[in-house]
């Protein structure tokens, strides 16, 4: 929100100038963003009076002026469009400065002779004064300039507009008034708010309104005005004020309903009255309805929109923008002049689902106070009979379902506990007071507030500490341990925490990266193939951002060709996070763990070899993971498929039956299609199956020797190793403590299509030596299991 600091000061006027006003709202949680002047800086500008305008004798679009500047006449050329006799404008006296911002030197006015006539001074429009980007002549001031005063008194352009970024919950400081009133409770000084008098209805002529939507409009005030002067001119205050606060001046019907909008905070429109067709209905629009906006953008609207609509239909969206239908013109004479409350939730979002952000938008979805209908009617209507004129007819107003009032207590004794400071009751109570928080109850223990219609986001307790503190000054609350109660959280031990995981992977030389859950759709179709629907967003930041990730792998990718771009060649990365998915209407967002690895097997040294990673790598990296399950065996890989993965480089992780990740290199053709340099290898599984680890069991440790075996088995080359391993272990007895595969050869001492598998095998029994008949009949058990499941056999 950006405000004139001139403008505040008119309601409350601290002892404070701009830099600690600035340090004050920021500490108060008011972030200010930076400041602006108002105009240039310049110095000998006064308020001129044009008391001749004759032809150049040498050029066709110059003027001859003559100019009262307070003390005499001076002989102007101007080439200004909308120089006339009469008429009052900034005049720069000879020897006047104009500072332009990025200027080294200000513009000093020197006698001249232009086209060889003389000219003694500037008539000035307002972009050389800074008030304008641009201006297609002079800058017109009121009749009542007093002609030779100085132009920068004269319009206050000692001021500056300050930018505020506002949190969504103090949506009432969206408006000078609020402003004033957290100032004023800063400082303790008092607010000065301006009389807004009834204006007395001239007529009693009223346009029929009705609520269809009790819930998203509790109240709805309309004014009818007869008989304006729709090209009657802004007073040059209004539209300074205005300019200031970010404004441009559009019509005095606007501009007044702009007026109130910074003033008070309530957004305001007018409509065309003879435009309307027989009554408002404030109602839902019907899915698809369509709307032509102030800005002529035609909008199709959804069922949960709602809209200001008559006979004919829609003529606004409700608390967002008005329709070109029902619009002020200059040709309009009478309006009707709209004042209403929308409930946040029925105006949230609606906005930028069509693509729109709008001052009223931006103030309806934070909170507008629900009792500042009528005060607004009034300051509006005081304002439009002054600048258009007209007569008012009485207010109307219209109420669905009204918030209702919020009470809340807060315990004297729970501030020093939350906020480690004593703070005295009675600068409590005027805190509290001074905010517009009307104390109900008042007792020795606690206060009862009634919180105001503008504060939506005090509901408990700690909300009214909060205020407390942010008043009493964050900066004067001492540092501390904390206040409450601190206990370690008890750590389950089959649980592994993720940070253990983290921990494991940059200890294998994984780098982590936290990248956007919005991802580019065709980057999110390369990875997960056409069969997985991505969710995708209404109201997306960019093209590019457009959809939800639904697997990890993206991100992965993304940031591997930011930095292969970049001549980094060897990279490990890893991610965890949530995935979107989206089945039947229904969401899923489950959290996953996913690693890339690319380049080099080892880091560039005179001792390392220059190996590339392979499948193994990753495949390796992640039995590591699993191993800090303790469960490990509970796992086995498969061969799998995958739409990003080679269908040769590819296997699934499963547990039990139960799929749970994949590993694999990415597809050459999606590689070339993706511009990345070599081969990359990825692994993504799903996050739970690596938390949850089992607990170790202690036993007495065996004082009789161990006995191992070796087998070389040749099995046919499509045999997984992995079952092999479990026939044996499940035939190997109950006293083998370790099983291992040590070597794979496929060559010419063994047949084509076979491969030979050498195991080592470790028995160890606790209570007694065994023989090698023992062992010899378990090996021959396990060869036999091997010939029936695997038509397997002894390599020779």
């Amino acid at each position: 929100m950006l405000f004139s600091e001139q403008w505040v000061r008119e309601w409350v006027d601290p002892p404070v100038d701009s830099n600690q006003l600035i340090e004050q709202l920021t500490m108060a949680g008011l972030e200010v963003d930076g400041t602006a002047p108002v105009a240039n800086r310049f110095s000998g500008i006064v308020v001129g009076e044009v008391l001749a305008v004759d032809p150049h004798p040498d050029a066709d679009r110059l003027r001859v002026c003559r100019v009262n500047d307070g003390l005499g006449e001076l002989q102007v050329v101007c080439g200004a469009p909308n120089v006339r006799v009469g008429m009052k404008a900034p005049f720069a006296r000879l020897g006047a400065a104009i500072e332009e911002p990025g200027s080294d030197k200000p513009f000093v006015i020197k006698q001249a002779r232009l086209r060889g006539v003389e000219s003694c001074g500037m008539l000035c429009s307002a972009e050389e004064l800074g008030l304008a980007e641009s201006s297609d002549g002079l800058l017109e001031l009121p009749e009542d300039a007093l002609a030779g005063s100085d132009v920068r008194e004269y319009l206050g352009l000692d001021d500056s507009s300050i930018e505020l970024d506002l949190t969504p919950n103090r949506g009432d400081c969206l408006s000078i008034a609020g402003l004033a009133r957290e100032i004023g409770a800063l400082n303790g000084a008092p607010v000065c708010v301006p009389d807004i008098e009834p204006v007395t209805a001239s007529h009693q002529e009223s346009f029929p309104v009705r609520i269809s939507a009790p819930d998203a409009c509790p109240r709805y005030l309309g004014r009818v005005i007869r008989g304006i002067d729709a090209g009657a001119e802004t007073p040059l205050w209004i539209q300074e004020k205005l300019r200031r606060c970010g404004l441009r001046s559009i019509d005095p019907v606007v501009d007044v309903t702009n007026f109130v909008l910074m003033e008070l905070g309530q957004p305001m429109h007018a409509f065309d009255l003879g435009r309307l067709q027989e009554g408002i209905d404030v109602r839902l629009a019907a899915d698809g309805e369509k709307i032509t906006l102030l800005d002529g953008r035609e909008v199709a609207m959804t069922d949960n929109t709602l809209v200001i609509a008559d006979q004919s239909g829609p003529v606004a969206m409700a608390g967002i923008m008005g329709g070109l239908s029902t619009a002020v013109s200059d040709q309009t004479r009478d309006v009707f002049l709209e004042c209403a409350y929308f409930a946040p939730l029925a105006v949230a979002g609606r906005a930028r689902s069509y693509g729109l952000h709008t001052d009223a938008s931006h103030r309806y979805e934070r909170g507008v106070d629900f009792q500042l209908q009528r005060r607004a009617t009034e300051r509006a209507t005081q304002l439009l009979l002054e600048i258009v004129g007209g007569e008012a007819g009485p207010i109307q107003e219209t109420l669905g379902n009204l918030p209702n009032p919020v009470t809340v207590t807060i315990r004297l004794d729970s501030v020093e506990r939350y906020l480690g400071v004593e703070i005295e009751p009675p600068r409590i109570r005027e805190i509290l007071s001074g905010l517009g928080l009307e104390i109900v109850a008042d007792s020795d223990t606690e206060l009862q507030v009634a919180v105001p219609s503008y504060r939506f986001d005090i509901e408990i307790e700690a909300d009214l500490i909060e205020e407390l503190a942010r008043i009493y000054g964050y900066n004067n609350i001492p540092p501390g341990g904390g206040m409450g109660r601190q206990t370690l959280a008890a750590r389950r031990e089959q649980v592994v925490p993720l940070a253990r995981l983290k921990q494991h992977l940059v200890s294998l030389g994984y780098q982590e990266i936290i990248t956007y859950s919005f991802i580019d759709p065709r980057l999110s179709s390369q990875i997960t193939g056409d069969n997985t629907a991505p969710v995708t967003l209404q109201n997306p930041i960019s093209a590019d951002m457009s959809v939800m990730r639904s697997s990890l792998i993206p991100g992965l990718i993304a940031t591997l060709k930011y930095n292969e771009n970049r001549q980094q060649e060897r990279l490990r990365l890893f991610e965890t996070g949530q995935v979107f998915a989206s089945q039947a209407e229904e969401f899923s967002q489950p959290t996953r763990i996913a690693g890339l690895l690319s380049g080099r097997r080892f880091p560039d040294n005179w001792s390392n070899s220059s190996e590339l990673v392979d499948f193994f790598d990753a495949k390796g990296d992640v039995e590591t993971l699993l191993s800090l399950t303790r469960n490990g065996k509970e796992f086995r890989f498969t061969p799998g498929t995958h739409p990003a993965m080679h269908s040769g480089q590819c296997a699934e992780l499963r547990e039990h039956d139960r799929l749970v990740g994949h590993v694999g290199a990415i597809h050459p053709s999606l590689r070339r299609e993706l511009g990345l340099n070599g081969d990359v290898f990825l692994f993504e599984l799903q996050l739970q199956v690596l938390l949850h680890r089992q607990i170790p069991l202690a036993s007495a440790l065996s004082r009789f020797p161990e006995v191992t075996r070796d087998l070389a088995i040749l099995v046919n080359n499509a045999t997984p190793a992995a079952d092999i391993l479990a026939s044996v272990r499940e035939n190997a007895g109950e006293f083998l403590t370790d099983l291992r595969l040590f070597d794979v050869y496929q060559g010419d001492a063994i047949e084509i299509g076979k491969k030979s598998l050498a195991l080592g095998l470790t028995w160890q029994h606790p209570s007694r030596t065994l023989n090698d008949d023992e062992v010899n009949e378990i090996i021959s058990c396990c060869i036999k299991a091997l010939e029936d499941t695997f038509d397997a056999g002894l390599r020779n």
